[in-house]
């Protein structure tokens, strides 16, 4: 069976706090874990009031603690905003106190606007991303304990590294440095074809990975009839309007009159950035996973679920679990 994994911004809802928000977090991933998801990603964002995991690896701690199994990681870390030394120090730390059950992926967008940006950076001028993802995995290598400049704790803890991509670039690097690598296509899917096809094509084995391996991001917005599913997909819609027009703030609640109200043209910006997705009843969100896997042959899925209603959030990620036992059950009995 294709693994299946959990990617949360950790959205801070209209009419609630960051303390809901983040305890929220915390009660997605245990549901996911009895589900049987495999992995449980939190994403770096600053300056965003709808997003409260901006101490990315503080709130990865939290979870990996209140949980018994599912693997905890980064979706990433934007490295930039990062000496690589630190990151290394973080997350040798939880790989320390969570043996086996920590993951680290790496971006290269500031993950945030350019004034946060330029409070966050070291250096804004240079792009030197490549040379520290190298230097990071240095610091997890076996005899790095040796080294004049060690990074204690996680010498030794050889945290699986992840890179993380909306475009070729990170697809090409990830080939060329033989890592995992994770699209971005829940909302940028336009590059997804062509880095996939990068990767796949150019990937060199490593002493981190024999072949390739590829994690697609899908939204999914699941209920128990298709009108729920979509009317769950308008926060997210709007979030996204509100993000493109420079008026971030929190998760907006539903709105069923949301397609009547946007601008024709920002619509179909959303459609296009919004369109891996799978929305609906179990049935459609079936049909949807069934394509995708089909077309672009992940080897692991990372549903991402922006949903206002935390109740409904949970729904949703129980039914998308369902569908690919579902899938699993299919693909068995056709062999």
């Amino acid at each position: 069976m294709i693994p299946f994994s959990v990617l949360d911004l950790s959205p801070v809802p209209e009419g609630a706090t960051v303390a809901d928000a983040l305890a929220n977090t915390l009660d997605l991933a245990r549901h996911c874990e009895a589900l049987g998801y495999h992995r449980f990603w939190l994403a770096e964002h600053h300056n965003m009031p709808g997003i409260a995991s901006a101490a990315t690896s503080v709130l990865i701690g939290h979870v990996a603690g209140g949980t018994r199994s599912i693997r905890v990681g980064a979706g990433g870390v934007m490295l930039p905003n990062h000496a690589p030394l630190m990151i290394a120090e973080h997350y040798g730390t939880l790989a320390t106190l969570h043996p086996g059950r920590i993951d680290l992926g790496l971006g290269r967008a500031p993950g945030t606007d350019m004034a946060t940006a330029r409070a966050l950076r070291r250096n804004l001028e240079a792009d030197d991303f490549p040379q520290a993802v190298v230097e990071l995995i240095g610091y997890f290598a076996e005899g790095a304990e040796r080294a004049s400049v060690r990074a204690i704790p996680g010498a030794g803890t050889r945290v699986p590294v992840w890179i993380l991509g909306s475009s070729t670039y990170g697809a090409e690097l990830a080939a060329y440095l033989g890592l995992p690598y994770a699209f971005a296509s829940h909302f940028a899917p336009a590059a997804l074809e062509a880095a996939l096809d990068l990767y796949r094509r150019h990937f060199r084995p490593s002493p981190h990975l024999d072949r390739p391996r590829f994690m697609m991001a899908v939204n999914v917005f699941a209920a128990d009839d298709d009108a729920t599913g979509h009317l769950l997909r308008t926060s997210m819609q709007q979030a996204f309007v509100n993000l493109r027009t420079g008026r971030p703030g929190p998760l907006p609640r539903p709105d069923p009159a949301f397609a009547r109200k946007v601008d024709p043209g920002l619509k179909a910006l959303i459609d296009a950035a919004l369109s891996v997705s799978a929305v609906g009843s179990p049935a459609s969100v079936k049909a949807r996973l069934a394509e995708l896997i089909a077309r672009h042959r992940p080897d692991e899925l990372i549903f991402t679920g922006t949903i206002h209603d935390h109740a409904a959030r949970l729904r949703s990620f129980e039914i998308a679990a369902a569908v690919m036992r579902e899938l699993e059950r299919a693909e068995a009995a056709g062999r």
